[in-house]
């Protein structure tokens, strides 16, 4: 057989130009268009021009000359391959005989195989009948054990439906759905599971939604006694925090006082359903930590149950919309004030029914599985937060009364300390607090202002009698009113009225109550904010009462001196409240016994003292009236007295034996200061008087007397008081003292000497000192004759006293 020997490829041949014809246009066009048919180029812009030209049979010439050309071309090519052609035939005539053979031998092969293979057949066709009958058994048996597990798991679903446990008896549908129901070989079985599987879920639903239904209802009065077990926790906490400072207070006052015997332990209590009532438990499932009953007493079961069966049932959002309307609902439900019951009896169960609707809502947040966002929790929150302001702004306007504000900002406060435990900023419930700070303390200024009122208008001005230890303490250690730390034998009588006590047990009482509403309100330092007060208390308040006191209802100088003994007891006082509400305040002592601080009675107590020494004063004018029946024109001097002065000093001296009792030093030395001064003054203006025309040097002697004896007096008060202050006494009568002395001295002329009249004479007034001398200036002889003899030669002392009398006129 011969082989086909490939032919050469075909090539473009470009026919040569002629070596002359090189300017003839016609042999360039021809070139031009040979080249361009070799190439495969377009022909049609040489057509164009052929026709242009108007000589298309140059043209046809042309495609005549290289159609030519090119036919000697191929020929030459097909004697080239001529041989091989022949070859190839031959080649073919060989391979038909071949197939020819291979066809005979295949017919008898195919003949003894089909001889061979009878047999094998049959028994191929009995085993694939076999394996048919075997395939419809299995496929039946399949559909039996199918059939047999659906109708277990039915089974299942329905005895979960029975006990309830919806969940286990949605997996079941969800199984019965997704892998069972399609392999069903029932087609009956089949229509009755797609007609129940939605009737089961839609009954599920019902169930676990009434179920919801009932825990909203049950947790909307289980949120009341959750928020007042909370509250009262925090109550619990707060009164132990009391208790704490008040130890460390009483260790400092002890420390103030040097008393170093007493050791303090501070004891800890373990309050371990505090503790876990208000910390993170941090449980999951439906136990403890995460819904079940905790230490404060409520159980989110069945929300936990309900929201997980909304999950299996792909409605997971629906019944997150659905939770969060209806609490919603229900905090808008409790924002209700009733009108018909007095928000002072209700704002406990207003407050804690808030309070334990949002426990709740932080412990679903926590451990809900994001059943509520915190940012619906916060919104929540500032609706609560914007009505609870808005309720206590108007209820605070309407209430008149101090103590029932303090009772209901006592409640917000813990309200306030119980959530903000859980996170919930409770800033602005303490501004409004704050806001009313000042309504408050106008109120309870009104209220102390009454009971002061009443406890001044029932005093009886009598020394208070305590019969027993226990009243001493209470009425005077209490407010450290005693002047010495040795307690008194018993019955003790303080001297001080019982209207001391009693108001510092006012003041005391505003105190606590004022530091009651400040602690607990976002203020750390209100010590001064407490003293601002305190001071208007005291001195407005107390202070105008005294005042009026003073001015219409005292009538008698026992009970002007009761008064101002009772200034005194106030001023001790005064600095045991200062120093009581520095404590409260947990400012320490040592910082407010450094400031001084002005005694906020001192109005009242001058006006005591004032109306002690007018009443007084009044007393001794009626034994001043005594001085008219003094014989100014006596023929002998007194050596005893007259009898006003005599008179005057029993009643000083009973006087003072009564008023050292109760009365300080320092105070009775102002009060006989004044009454004394007064005495002078008395003296002095009984001789100038117009009432007494004319006296002599006997009835000059005896005031004399009188003026010794008051002096004398004077002097014998000082055990009782310091002895200067028994000079200053002393000093009181120097007006009368230097009145006598001059008229007395052998050359009163020495008055015009301004040395010795600012030593000697300086309380006298020179009007007066002429007036007196020129009643001592009398012609009668009677009235000069103790001057000197009868001799012509005039009198020295006589002679100074009218040129005193001349001079002194000339200024005047």
């Amino acid at each position: 057989m011969m082989m086909h020997q490939p032919s050469k490829p075909r090539r473009k041949v470009v026919p040569a130009p002629t070596a002359n014809g090189a300017e003839s246009a016609d042999k360039l066009d021809l070139l031009l268009l040979s080249s361009a048919i070799c190439n495969g180029e377009d022909i049609g812009p040489f057509v164009r021009k052929a026709f242009a030209s108007g000589k298309p049979e140059t043209l046809l010439q042309h495609l005549r000359h290289f159609s030519r050309s090119k036919e000697s071309e191929i020929e030459e090519v097909c004697k080239a391959h001529y041989q091989d052609f022949i070859l190839a035939v031959d080649d073919l005539r060989s391979l038909l005989s071949d197939v020819d053979s291979l066809k005979s031998a295949l017919s008898m092969s195919n003949s003894r195989l089909q001889s061979v293979a009878q047999p094998l057949l049959a028994s191929l066709d009995a085993f694939v009948e076999a394996r048919n009958v075997s395939q419809n058994v299995n496929l039946a048996l399949s559909s039996v054990r199918t059939c047999l597990n659906l109708i277990e798991i039915c089974s299942r679903a329905n005895s979960h439906l029975s006990s309830g446990n919806f969940y286990m008896a949605l997996k079941c549908v969800d199984l019965l759905e997704t892998e069972l129901l399609d392999k069903t070989p029932s087609s009956t079985i089949k229509r009755m599971l797609e007609r129940k599987i939605p009737e089961i879920r839609s009954h599920i639903e019902r169930k676990i939604n009434k179920e919801f239904g009932d825990w909203l209802v049950e947790i909307r009065f289980v949120s009341r006694n959750l928020g007042q077990v909370a509250i009262g926790r925090a109550s619990a906490a707060r009164q132990r925090d009391e208790e704490l400072r008040m130890k460390q207070r009483q260790a400092e006052e002890q420390s103030r006082l040097s008393l170093r015997d007493c050791v303090y332990s501070l004891e800890e209590e373990e309050d371990e359903d505090l503790v876990s009532g208000f910390a993170d438990d941090g449980g999951d499932g439906y136990g403890q930590g995460n819904g079940g009953t905790n230490s404060l007493g409520f159980d989110l079961t069945p929300l936990y149950r309900a929201y997980h069966i909304h999950q299996t049932l792909g409605v997971e959002q629906k019944f997150k919309q659905y939770y969060f309307e209806n609490r919603r609902l229900q905090l808008t439900s409790d924002f209700q004030v009733s009108s018909m019951t007095p928000f002072l009896e209700s704002h406990q169960t207003f407050f804690s029914q808030i309070a334990g609707f949002f426990i709740v809502e932080d412990r679903v947040l926590r451990t809900g599985g994001g059943l509520i966002t915190k940012f619906e929790v916060e919104n929540l929150w500032e609706t609560a937060v914007s009505k609870m302001c808005s309720v206590l702004e108007d209820q605070f306007s309407r209430m008149q009364t101090a103590n029932h504000l303090l009772l209901i900002k006592d409640y917000v406060s813990l309200l306030g300390v119980t959530l903000r435990r859980y996170g919930y900023p409770v800033d602005a419930l303490l501004e409004v607090l704050s806001k009313h700070r000042d309504k408050y303390h106008e109120l309870l200024l009104s209220d102390c202002s009454k009971q002061i009122t009443e406890v001044l208008s029932a005093d009886k001005f009598e020394q208070m009698l305590m019969k027993k230890e226990y009243e001493y303490s209470m009425n005077v250690l209490a407010f450290q009113l005693q002047t010495s730390d040795i307690i008194p034998a018993f019955p003790y009588v303080a001297p001080f009225s019982s209207t001391v006590p009693d108001c510092c047990r006012i003041v005391r009482s505003f105190i606590e109550d004022s530091v009651s509403f400040m602690s607990y309100g976002g203020h750390l330092d209100f010590y001064d904010i407490i003293k601002k007060y305190l001071d208007r208390l005291l001195g407005e308040v107390l202070d105008g009462a005294l005042l009026k006191l003073i001015s219409t209802s005292i009538h008698g100088v026992s009970q002007a001196m009761q008064v101002a003994a009772n200034m005194t007891a106030f001023e001790r006082a005064c600095d045991f409240c200062f120093r009581h509400a520095a404590q409260l305040s947990g400012l320490p002592l040592r910082m407010v016994e450094r400031t001084k601080r002005k005694f906020p009675l001192t109005t009242s107590r001058i006006a005591a003292e004032e109306m002690l020494a007018t009443l007084l004063k009044t007393k001794v004018d009626g034994f001043m009236i005594l001085l008219e029946n003094v014989n100014w024109m006596a023929d002998e001097p007194s050596q005893n007295g007259n009898e006003y002065v005599n008179e005057l000093l029993i009643y000083l001296e009973t006087l003072v034996s009564t008023a050292q009792q109760i009365l300080p030093a320092d105070i009775l030395k102002r009060v006989l200061q004044g009454v004394l001064s007064h005495i002078s003054e008395k003296i002095v203006g009984a001789l100038v008087d117009d009432s007494v025309k004319r006296f002599n040097v006997n009835a000059l002697i005896g005031l004399d007397v009188d003026v010794r004896l008051l002096e004398s007096f004077a002097d014998n008060l000082s055990p009782l008081i310091a002895e200067a202050d028994a000079g200053q006494l002393k000093s009181s009568l120097a007006e009368a003292r230097q009145l006598v002395n001059l008229l007395l001295s052998n050359n009163p002329e020495t008055f015009l000497n301004p040395v010795i009249r600012e030593r000697s004479y300086n309380k006298l007034d020179y009007r007066k000192v002429v007036t007196v001398s020129e009643k001592l200036r009398d012609p009668s002889e009677r009235l000069f004759g103790t001057f000197g003899g009868r001799g012509a030669k005039q009198n020295p002392k006589k002679k100074s006293l009218d040129t005193l009398i001349k001079r002194l006129r000339d200024v005047s």
